[in-house]
């Protein structure tokens, strides 16, 4: 993994972590600063036990895995999943290019764009990305992506470029969805659940759960 930005930058770098325990495996998150209300309200929601059950209901190979709705604890195997977090959304928090979407970013979910223009985050659902390592002329086809998307307003710069050729990850989604954490242990696992076989609407076809988690610094 990349090292987290203000680490580099000799930021405070004390930071809170938590422990997802899946049936695949265990996967440690570390929690941004620079993201305050984010991080509050996963710790918040980690503390209720909101997350223990939940299923990684979106997965999509080369790209993420998705997890927060909390109706898929009990979903039965054809059940369509995803529509559900608690009703209120959080203000974007994006600090790009300092946090961007590196393989292991952590990242809120939110509504498209045309009911969402201000990128407000889903309260609950995020996920963690695992993406692709970009040569050049992908970088570049991803820029032209984002020049259309946000109107020139994000720019990947040669710093970023080398990282996603290097270790790879998800730049089209940059500077329009909140980073707010970073996977610290168990890369393994989340490149595990992304390979899993899914159904037509990218859900595991056998199970992939949270069995708990918990604020673990």
């Amino acid at each position: 993994l990349l090292p987290f930005y203000g680490m580099a930058q000799g930021l405070d770098t004390l930071r809170h972590e938590v422990l997802l325990e899946t049936s695949m495996g265990n996967i440690r998150i570390a929690l941004y600063n620079e993201t305050p209300l984010h991080r509050d309200n996963f710790l918040k929601l980690t503390k209720e036990g909101y997350y223990d059950g939940n299923l990684f209901h979106r997965v999509i190979s080369s790209f993420m895995i998705q997890t927060g709705d909390s109706t898929s604890r009990h979903a039965r195997p054809e059940a369509q999943l995803g529509e559900y977090s608690p009703d209120y959304t959080l203000p974007a928090e994006i600090h790009y290019p300092a946090l961007y979407h590196h393989r292991g970013a952590v990242a809120a979910a939110r509504e498209p764009d045309d009911v969402n223009p201000e990128y407000r985050s889903s309260a609950s659902q995020f996920y963690i990305v695992y993406g692709r390592r970009f040569n050049e002329d992908m970088i570049d086809r991803v820029q032209a992506r984002l020049d259309k998307a946000t109107k020139g307003k994000v720019a990947i710069p040669p710093a970023l470029r080398e990282a996603y050729y290097k270790k790879g990850g998800t730049p089209h989604l940059d500077g329009q969805y909140t980073v707010f954490g970073e996977v610290l242990e168990g890369m393994d696992i989340v490149q595990a659940i992304q390979n899993v076989p899914t159904d037509a609407h990218d859900r595991p076809l056998q199970d992939v759960r949270i069995l708990r988690a918990t604020v673990v610094k």
